[in-house]
C-alpha cells in the first residue's frame, strides 16, 4: 500500500494533530510503564524539530463514552511528557480539556505541545461518528497516525479523522512508528525470506485459530506453544492429562498440520492437578513440582506447563536456520521460573539468530524483557490486537484510510 510518511511533509508552521497510543498503566496519578509513551517520543521530537505546532490524541483505559471520569484523565501523560520534552519545549505540555465545543480555542504554536484529552471521553468516538471525526479534523493542518495499536479500530480519532481530513483537502500521513510497523510487518509477511518459522503459543487455539491458518500459508515450519500445542499433541493422539486443551478443535489442528510442519516437543514440563490453585494459577505455580515428561508418558492428573529444555534446544535449531521468524506467545508459563526454562531457550534462540525477527504481543514483549533478549530482536511490534489481525491478513481500517487514492 502507498502512503505518505511524516518524514516526507514540510510541517513548518502547520498544527500537526498526532494520534498516538498512550494507554498506559497508571497508579497513584503516575504512570507505573512508560513503554508506549517512549515509542511515541521520537514521533513527537520529529515533528517539533520540523518546526511544528503538536496537538497529541490518545485514548486511556475503557471509561464510560461521554462521560469524564478523573480516574482515566491523561493528565499523568501530560506531566509525563512534560518532563521528558522539556529539552525541546517551553514550557509545559498542557493538557486541553475541551476542545470539541470550540476547536477554534484550541491554540498551540510552533515548538509548543498540547495533549488532549482522553478520547473516549468524547461521545461517538467508538462508533466512529462523522461529526466527532468532522470536529477532530477542524483542530489541524496535518493529520498523523502513529497509533498501531488502535489501527484495527474505526474510530472517529482513527480512521474517522483520516477520512475528514482528506474530505477537507488537509495532509494525511503515516507516522515513524506506524511506518515502521508496517514496513517490519511486510518484510515479514508479504516479501519474507524463506524458510519462515513462527512461533505461536497462548492457552487457546480458538483465540489463534486464524492466525495459525494464515501462517500455515506462509511459513515452512511453525513452533506451537501452550494450550495451543496441547491441541495439537492430542490430535496426533496423545493423551495430555489434564491439560487445557480444545477438543472440539482437533480437526482443525489436523487440518493445519496438513498444510505446513507444526513442530512439538517431544518432552514436556508437568506438574500434578492438585497442585495447582487455579484462582492464584502463577502463584501456586512457583511452589509446585516441576517434572519432565515424555509426551507418552503424561499421567491422567499432570498438566502441561512448558516444553523440556531437551525439547526446546531441538526447536532452537530450527529457529537458527530460519531466514524469517515471527514470534507471537510463550511456549510455557514463563512467569514461574520453574516453568521458564522453554521459553527462555526459545527466545535466546531468537536473539541468537542471523534471520529477520518480528515479536508482538503483551506476552511475548514480556518474555523479552524478562530474558533481556531484546537487542537481538529485529523488531518488537506494539500493537496487541492490530497486530494479530494484520498477521491474519485483514485489513486496518485505520492504515486504509491513509492510502494514496
Amino acid at each position: 500500500m502507498n502512503f505518505i510518511r511524516m518524514t516526507d511533509l514540510d510541517l513548518t508552521g502547520k498544527t500537526v494533530l498526532i494520534r498516538e497510543d498512550l494507554n498506559v498503566p497508571i497508579k497513584d496519578g503516575v504512570v507505573t510503564s512508560d513503554a508506549r509513551l517512549q515509542a511515541s517520543l521520537p514521533t513527537i521530537k520529529l515533528a517539533l524539530e520540523k518546526g511544528a505546532a503538536v496537538l497529541i490524541a490518545s485514548h486511556l483505559g475503557r471509561p464510560t463514552e461521554g462521560v469524564f471520569d478523573s480516574a482515566y484523565s491523561l493528565a499523568p501523560v501530560a506531566d509525563y511528557l512534560s518532563e521528558k520534552l522539556a529539552d525541546q519545549i517551553e514550557g509545559k505540555v498542557k493538557l486541553i480539556a475541551d476542545y470539541i465545543s470550540d476547536a477554534a480555542k484550541v491554540q498551540v504554536q510552533p515548538g509548543q505541545v498540547a495533549l488532549l484529552e482522553n478520547v473516549r471521553f468524547n461521545q461517538g468516538e467508538k462508533a466512529n461518528a462523522r461529526d466527532l471525526a468532522a470536529h477532530y479534523a477542524e483542530l489541524a493542518d496535518v493529520f498523523v497516525m502513529d497509533a498501531f495499536g488502535t489501527a484495527h479500530r474505526a474510530q472517529a480519532s482513527t480512521e474517522g479523522v483520516t477520512s475528514a481530513m482528506k474530505r477537507l483537502g488537509k495532509s494525511v500521513c503515516a507516522g515513524p512508528l506506524l511506518a515502521a510497523e508496517l514496513d517490519a510487518l511486510g518484510k515479514a509477511l508479504e516479501t519474507p525470506e524463506k524458510p519462515m518459522l513462527a512461533i505461536v503459543g497462548g492457552s487457546k487455539v480458538s483465540t489463534k485459530l486464524e492466525v495459525l491458518h494464515s501462517l500455515a500459508q506462509l511459513c515452512d515450519e511453525i513452533i506451537v506453544g501452550g494450550g495451543i500445542a496441547n491441541t495439537f499433541l492430542a490430535a496426533k493422539g496423545h493423551s495430555v492429562g489434564a491439560s487445557l486443551f480444545e477438543a472440539d478443535l482437533i480437526e482443525a489442528a489436523k487440518e493445519i498440520m496438513q498444510q505446513t510442519s507444526i513442530l512439538l516437543p517431544d518432552y514436556v514440563v508437568v506438574a500434578a492437578k492438585e497442585e495447582i490453585d487455579f484462582d492464584d494459577f502463577t502463584g501456586s505455580l512457583t511452589k509446585a513440582r516441576a517434572q519432565i515428561k515424555a509426551v507418552s508418558d503424561i499421567g491422567d492428573n499432570e498438566m502441561i506447563l512448558d516444553i523440556a529444555p531437551q525439547s526446546a534446544q531441538l526447536l532452537a535449531k530450527h529457529i537458527a536456520q530460519a531466514k524469517t521468524i515471527l514470534w507471537n506467545g510463550p511456549v510455557g508459563v514463563f512467569e514461574a521460573d520453574n516453568f521458564a526454562h522453554g521459553t527462555q531457550i526459545i527466545a535466546q534462540a531468537v536473539n541468537d539468530s542471523a534471520g529477520f525477527s518480528i515479536a508482538g504481543g503483551g506476552d511475548t514483549l514480556a518474555a523479552i524483557d524478562k530474558f533481556d533478549v531484546a537487542e537481538g530482536v529485529s523488531y518488537m511490534s506494539t500493537g496487541g490486537g492490530a497486530f494479530l489481525e494484520f498477521v491474519e491478513g485483514k485489513t486496518l481500517p485505520a492504515v486504509a484510510a491513509l492510502a494514496l487514492d
